[in-house]
C-alpha cells in the first residue's frame, strides 16, 4: 500500500463504533494501536542486538524491509495532520527518531525520520518542543555531514522551518554558529552537488541564516581567507581565497542549468554579501571568481530574464530576482570599476538592460481600463499594493545602477551607443524620465556629451524635459 489506512468499513454495531472511535487519533481515521505498532518496529530497529555490527549484518542494516518502509511511509504522511503530530509528540516519537538517527546505518530510514520530524516541526507548539531539546538538536545538525542527498534534502528542510519560527531562530542560529564544520558541510554540497532540489534548498538555509544573523555571515565570508581582511594588501604577495563566494557561484550554476527561475535564491545570498564590505570584497577580490560572477549576472539580464520578445508581465514574476541581480551588479560596478572584466564595451548592452526593465515596469504598472473586476476584491488590492513594493524597489536599484553607468560613458561610447541603438531617443527619453529628478546632475552631463555626437537629438530630448538645466 502506499496510502494511508482506509476507515473503518460501515456496518458496525454501537459497540463497535465506540471501541473504533477510542482508536482513533484526534479526529482522524487513524489507530493509535496501528501507529504504536510501527513505532514499536522502529525501536526493535535501533535496540542493543540489532545494531551490534558485524561483516554479516552490515549490509543488512543498510537496507529497510519492504513492510515496514511502506509503513513508515505513511507515518510520513500523517505526520502532515496536527492531530497525528501532536500524537506522536506526546508519546515520544521524536526520541525514537533520533535513536534511528543516532544508530541507523540505513540511508531511506534516516531520511524518513528526518522528514517525520520536518512535517511536525511545522507546528509552532512541536517546532518550540523540538529546538528545546538540546540532544535532539545536535543529532539534527550532524545530519548536516550525511553523504545521502535525500536525507540532506529532509535535513535543510526541517532548519528551514526551525529558522522560519521567530520564537526558536535564535537557537539555531547559535547551534550552527557552535560548529564550524557545518560551514565546511555546506559549501561541500553548493561546490559539488547536482541535485538541484537540494542546492535550492541548502541556498534558501543559507539565504536564511544570512538574513537573520549577519555577525554570522560575515563569519562565514571570512572563513577560508588565506589573509585577514584587515591586513593591508602590500603586506602579503597572495591574493585572498575567499571559499564561499566560488561555492555559491557553482551552485547557481548548476540551478540555472536546471532552471533560471529558482536562481533567485542565490542571487538573494549574494545580495546580502554585497551589503557588507567583506562581502563585497569576497566577490571582486578573487579575480576569477569576481569575473565568473560578473559573466553570469550580465548574461542573465541581457539575454535571460525580461526579453524584449518576452510580454511585459514577466516582470511581475521575475521582479526579485532581477532585484537581486542587479544589485549586485551595481554593487561590483561601484566597488571596482578598474577590474578588466568591467569593460566598458559592457555598459551599452546593460544599459539597454536597464532600460528595457524600466519600460516594462511602466506597463505593469499602467491599470487596466474598463476592469470589471478592479476594486472589488480587497485581497487583489493587498496583491497590488505588495507588487507596487517590490517594483518600487526594482526601480530603484536600476536608476542608481543606471546614473552610475552614465556617469561613466564616454564620448566615443555615446556615439556607438547612438549608432546602434541603446541610446535612440525613446530609449534615452524612458530613462530620463526614471531618473529626473533625482539624478538630475548625471543627466545633464549626459546631455552635454550627447550634444558632441548628435546635436539635433540632444535639442529634442532638451525639448521634451524643460526642466533641465544644462550649460551650452
Amino acid at each position: 500500500m502506499d496510502r494511508n489506512p482506509s476507515p473503518p468499513p460501515p456496518g458496525r454495531n454501537k459497540e463497535e463504533e465506540e471501541v473504533a472511535g477510542g482508536d482513533c487519533i484526534g479526529s482522524t481515521v487513524y489507530s493509535k494501536h496501528w501507529l504504536f505498532g510501527v513505532l514499536s518496529g522502529l525501536i526493535q530497529i535501533v535496540s542493543p542486538e540489532n545494531t551490534k555490527s558485524s561483516p554479516d549484518d552490515e549490509e543488512q542494516q543498510m537496507e529497510l524491509g519492504e513492510e515496514m518502509e511502506n509503513e513508515i511511509c505513511r507515518v510520513w504522511d500523517m505526520s502532515m495532520d496536527e492531530d497525528v503530530a501532536l500524537f506522536l509528540q506526546e508519546f515520544k516519537a521524536p526520541d525514537i527518531f533520533m535513536g534511528v538517527l543516532a544508530k541507523s546505518k540505513c540511508p531511506r530510514l534516516r531520511e524518513i525520520c528526518v522528514g517525520i520530524l520536518g512535517n511536525m516541526a511545522c507546528f509552532q507548539e512541536i517546532c518550540v518542543s523540538i529546538s528545546s531539546d538540546e540532544n535532539l538538536g545536535q543529532v539534527l545538525l550532524h545530519c548536516l555531514y550525511d553523504s545521502d542527498p535525500p536525507t540532506l534534502l529532509e535535513t535543510s528542510r526541517l532548519l528551514l522551518t526551525c529558522l522560519s519560527q521567530a520564537e526558536v531562530a535564535s537557537v539555531w542560529v547559535e547551534r550552527i554558529r557552535e560548529h564550524p564544520a557545518i560551514y565546511d558541510s555546506i559549501c561541500f554540497i553548493m561546490s559539488s552537488s547536482t541535485n538541484v532540489d537540494l542546492l535550492v534548498k541548502v541556498g534558501e538555509v543559507v539565504d536564511k541564516l544570512f538574513d537573520l544573523d549577519e555577525k554570522l555571515m560575515l563569519e562565514w565570508v571570512r572563513n577560508g581567507a588565506t589573509q585577514p581582511l584587515d591586513q593591508p594588501q602590500e603586506e602579503s604577495d597572495e591574493q585572498p581565497v575567499f571559499r564561499l563566494v566560488p561555492c555559491i557561484l557553482e551552485a547557481a550554476k548548476q540551478v540555472r542549468s536546471e532552471n533560471p527561475e529558482w536562481l533567485d535564491v542565490y542571487m538573494h545570498i549574494l545580495q546580502l554579501l554585497t551589503t557588507v564590505d567583506d562581502g563585497i570584497q569576497a566577490i571582486v577580490h578573487c579575480p576569477d571568481t569576481g569575473k565568473d560572477i560578473w559573466n553570469l549576472l550580465f548574461d542573465l539580464v541581457c539575454h535571460e530574464f525580461c526579453q524584449s520578445d518576452d510580454p511585459p508581465i514577466i516582470l511581475q514574476e521575475q521582479k526579485t530576482v532581477l532585484a537581486s541581480v542587479f544589485s549586485v551588479l551595481s554593487a561590483i560596478y561601484a566597488s571596482q570599476t578598474e577590474q578588466e572584466y568591467l569593460k566598458i564595451e559592457k555598459d551599452l548592452p546593460l544599459i539597454d538592460s536597464l532600460i528595457r526593465v524600466l519600460q516594462n515596469m511602466e506597463q505593469c504598472q499602467k491599470k487596466p481600463e474598463n476592469s470589471a473586476e478592479s476594486n472589488t476584491d480587497e485581497t487583489k488590492k493587498t496583491d497590488l499594493t505588495q507588487d507596487d513594493f517590490h517594483l518600487k524597489i526594482l526601480k530603484d536599484i536600476l536608476c542608481e545602477f543606471l546614473s552610475n553607468i552614465f556617469q561613466a560613458l564616454t564620448k566615443e561610447t555615446v556615439a556607438q551607443g547612438v549608432k546602434e541603438g541603446q541610446l535612440s531617443k525613446q530609449k534615452c527619453s524612458s530613462a530620463f524620465q526614471n531618473l529626473l529628478p533625482f539624478y538630475s546632475p548625471v543627466v545633464e552631463d549626459f546631455i552635454k556629451i550627447l550634444r558632441e555626437v548628435d546635436k539635433a537629438l540632444a535639442d529634442d530630448l532638451e525639448k521634451s524635459f524643460p526642466g533641465l538645466k544644462v550649460q551650452t
